[in-house]
């Protein structure tokens, strides 16, 4: 068994992560994340209200006796969030570990840490890094440009953003962002990570609530098949390549192009009712990151974290001595 600084001040069976997923992240999918042993977060904002939002969490914690934890994304909004609201669902319903995101947390993080609530927070560069601990968060998720969903502004990979990290934090640091296999868990260890964070890996799961075109895609698209929008509008994302996608490319390259340009096509509820819920691949936008290149098959939560953990003690317990015996020769 892998025991690390994260799994031992988190409790968690095997340092494996299972962040905030946009419309995916519910109570099927991170049930089942809890079970296998790996530490799953139901995503907040999927659910309508805060209402909804405790009524989830009491579905998971029928599904499962293992922990989880709940993610919370700061984003700016056409539509202002009740986010006082769903944090005071959060600590009301007893969750003991919150993964925030996106803007500045400083508010979330005093109130959670008030409430004894453990706070991991996902960041793109180290100087955000930096300042959520010094805000006063129990760990740093970050963000390598592989990753699905925003990536930020510097595009710095795993191999140089992980270590860089490392280097300047004390709290325990999870690698994300490219991540789908043992040797890549047993990369980030080797790079100074406590853990690993997987979204693209569990959406291709037997119990994530999409169609099963959508898994199906994952396992059939290689590394090349994402895209970055959203550029020119300051906000980028990676996404799956797809005809949507490469139709808002291309026309937020146009002269004078704005994002009304794209909004339609662009639409968070187009993508989850025509992608994620008819199995519309061509549809809509959907989150995928570089790791789908790594995916070969859908499995269940448990047999993905199973097979990642065995992999890695493998490759720690036989290969990495075997290679340093090899040297010395």
């Amino acid at each position: 068994m892998l025991r690390t600084r994260f799994t031992e001040t988190f409790g968690i069976t095997h340092p494996v992560l299972c962040g905030g997923l946009t419309a995916v992240g519910t109570a099927d999918l991170i049930a089942a994340v809890a079970d296998a042993g790996a530490l799953g977060f139901l995503t907040a904002l999927t659910q309508p209200t805060p209402d909804a939002l405790a009524k989830e969490i009491a579905r998971c914690r029928e599904m499962t006796d293992r922990p989880f934890g709940v993610n919370l994304t700061l984003l700016p909004t056409l539509k202002p969030v009740p986010y006082a609201e769903y944090r005071a669902a959060i600590i009301d319903s007893g969750i003991e570990v919150v993964e925030t995101a996106g803007s500045n947390p400083v508010e979330h993080v005093a109130a959670f840490n008030a409430a004894g609530v453990k706070v991991i927070h996902k960041a793109v560069s180290v100087r955000h890094a930096l300042k959520a601990e010094q805000l006063g968060v129990d760990a740093i998720s970050i963000d390598g440009f592989e990753c699905a969903g925003h990536p930020g502004k510097d595009d710095v990979p795993g191999l140089i953003l992980i270590p860089a990290a490392v280097r300047r934090l004390r709290v325990p640091v999870i690698a994300s962002g490219g991540f789908a296999t043992g040797s890549g868990l047993v990369a980030a260890l080797a790079l100074g990570a406590s853990a690993i964070n997987m979204g693209t890996r569990f959406v291709a799961s037997d119990e994530a609530p999409v169609h099963q075109k959508v898994k199906d895609q994952i396992v059939r698209n290689s590394e090349l098949d994402t895209q970055l929008v959203f550029r020119e509008f300051n906000n980028t994302a990676r996404v799956a390549r797809n005809a949507i996608s490469e139709e808002i490319v291309a026309r937020s390259a146009r002269p004078g192009a704005t994002f009304d340009d794209i909004a339609e096509l662009a639409s968070g509820a187009r993508g989850r009712s025509r992608v994620l819920t008819e199995g519309n691949m061509e549809d809509g936008l959907w989150w995928a990151g570089q790791a789908q290149g790594l995916i070969d098959s859908v499995k269940s939560c448990r047999e993905i974290v199973e097979d990642i953990v065995a992999e890695a003690e493998q490759l720690i317990g036989a290969q990495l001595p075997g290679l340093m015996a090899a040297i010395a020769r």
